[in-house]
């Protein structure tokens, strides 16, 4: 059975059984008030007739009833009784609507109390049936003498509840359809509002929420139009800092998370894209969408947020992909150039000097790859160093490894992809410097040494130099003097995450028209991470 049939099915059985407990309830509470106000009355008749003094003096007479059965007869008929019985003491009728009764016992048997004095009322049968009687004693110097019962029978009073009983039906046949229409309209209006699933369906797709967000590798918090977080996953408390125990739903966005602008995108319905947000000193790019409802009316707002450092280090690995496309690209581009030498020295018939250009090519080429794999035996600086090599000989750079560089002894925590972040970057940026000057000679050296505690990286080039003005700014993302490409401005923060990474610094010197020198040093123990700022 579908939720809305259920809920039809409660309401109506809820509303039936309520209508029937009203009805019987008004029944009973209305039978008893009109007892009670039948008693009332037949009683307050009772007790007037009982102090009339012509009842009182015909008690006296030698024929009572003669005296008594007209009066009560004419005030019966007033008040709309069924019987006013008066008799003496012995119970014997005076008055009575049938006459042939007069002078015979009463009967019911709850004179007891009168007897006594007692005002009462009581319900009894008598000869015409079961009936509610009001009784009043008569007195005399102080005595009683009689008694006065005025009644009313007890189909007359269920008369008149049936009469409200019938009105109670219908009142509560009309509640019945319309609790029956209001069922209708609740559960329709439900169904609307849980967009026609089920419960077992919303349960599904809660837990299949649930699976979705923790499986996505960004942070993701959710607000309501409060401002109070209605969602927030697991990636989300790992970059807030806080225990996954720790609730977080209910609480105001701003006492979790500051600047985060949320409650801007509820205010003014527009989404944010790629916008950057700094969290515990860590930088992270957040999208922000406003949550609409079928109106079109925003109920709330969610931020994505994803650690920069992430993008930066993807940007890292195309950036020693490209380095390595471009010293491929290089190094087959200068053979070329000297296989075409070549073929012109042997076409001409220059055995000898051609036997001497392989010679000497060889000889170089060979001297070089010893040296690196001498002084610089770890494969993957090697050989990203003769991929740079190659790349300056195509750039018309003149590259140079300064050959008092040493290093050997490079301990294996520390990694060799952060070595070649810093020693591809600095390189690349000598290089690009020394093609924006106007001299002749583009030089970039580089210097390696592992000697003492720390491993020594140091570049230098004969470029424009750095402008003091820019002193300060070099080491941040995104900033950038030249306008080439948009991948201008990452060189130097990389180099700059990575060395705090490693725990080591960077300085430089620079001097207009001259060049610049970076120095990057890092500890070769981890327990010995430097606590100064990189500098110049």
């Amino acid at each position: 059975m579908r939720l809305h049939s259920k809920l039809m099915l409660v309401i109506l059985l809820l509303i039936i059984s309520i209508g029937g407990i009203f009805e019987i309830t008004f029944k009973n509470l209305m039978e008893t008030n009109l007892k009670q106000e039948i008693g009332s009355k037949a009683l307050s008749v009772a007790q007037s007739i009982a102090s009339m003094p012509d009842i009182q003096e015909a008690f006296q007479s030698k024929n009572p009833a003669s005296t008594i059965q007209p009066i009560a007869e004419s005030i019966r008929k007033q008040v709309g009784a069924e019987f006013i019985v008066i008799g003496n003491r012995d119970e014997i009728r005076y008055s009575h609507p049938n006459p042939k009764r007069l002078g015979q016992k009463m009967v019911g048997g709850d004179n007891g109390l009168v007897f006594k004095g007692e005002s009462v009322i009581s319900e009894s049968t008598g000869t015409l049936g079961p009936s509610l009687r009001g009784k009043a004693p008569i007195f005399s110097q102080g005595e009683v003498i009689g008694v006065v019962s005025v009644g009313y029978l007890q189909t007359e009073i269920e008369k008149e509840v049936s009469k409200v009983q019938k009105k109670i039906f219908f009142a509560t046949l009309l509640i019945l359809i319309g609790g029956l229409l209001a069922a209708l309209l609740i559960s329709l209006n439900i169904k609307k509002a849980m967009f026609g699933l089920e419960p077992k369906e919303i349960a599904w797709m809660y837990q299949e929420k649930h699976a979705i967000l923790e499986s996505i590798h960004e942070g993701i918090i959710a607000i309501d139009t409060n401002g109070r977080i209605t969602v927030v996953n697991e990636t989300a408390h790992k970059i807030l800092r806080v225990p996954n125990e720790t609730l977080l739903r209910g609480k105001r966005i701003e006492e979790v998370l500051e600047n985060t602008n949320l409650l801007e995108v509820v205010r003014n319905g527009q989404a944010e894209y790629d916008k950057e947000i700094i969290i515990f000193g860590d930088v992270f790019l957040a999208n922000r969408v406003p949550i609409f409802n079928k109106k079109g009316v925003v109920i709330g707002a969610v931020a994505s947020l994803r650690n920069k450092s992430e993008l930066a280090q993807l940007l890292q690995e195309l950036s020693h992909i490209k380095a390595y496309a471009e010293g491929l690209r290089a190094q087959t581009h200068e053979y070329s150039n000297r296989l075409y030498t070549l073929l012109g020295l042997i076409q001409l018939g220059s055995y000898k000097e051609a036997i001497d250009f392989i010679s000497k090519e060889v000889d170089v080429t060979q001297g070089f790859i010893q040296f690196l794999m001498k002084e610089i035996p770890d494969p993957i600086i090697a050989g990203f160093i003769l991929g740079k090599v190659s790349l300056a000989s195509e750039l018309k750079v003149n590259f140079s490894i300064d050959r008092e560089s040493s290093f050997k002894e490079i301990p294996h925590e520390i990694s060799r992809d952060s070595l070649v972040t810093i020693i591809g970057n600095l390189v690349n940026n000598a290089f690009e410097a020394v093609r924006e000057n106007e001299k002749e000679e583009k030089r970039v050296s580089l210097f390696l040494t592992d000697l003492g505690k720390d491993l020594i990286i140091e570049v230098e080039d004969n470029g424009k130099g750095i402008d003091s003005t820019n002193y300060e700014q070099i080491f941040n993302q995104g900033y950038t003097t030249k306008n080439t490409n948009s991948n201008a401005g990452l060189g130097l923060s990389l180099v700059q995450k990575a060395i705090k990474g490693l725990g080591g610094y960077v300085t430089f010197s620079s001097t207009i028209g001259e060049g610049t020198i970076f120095t990057v040093a890092i500890p070769k123990s981890r327990g010995s991470v430097y606590d100064g700022e990189s500098g110049y």
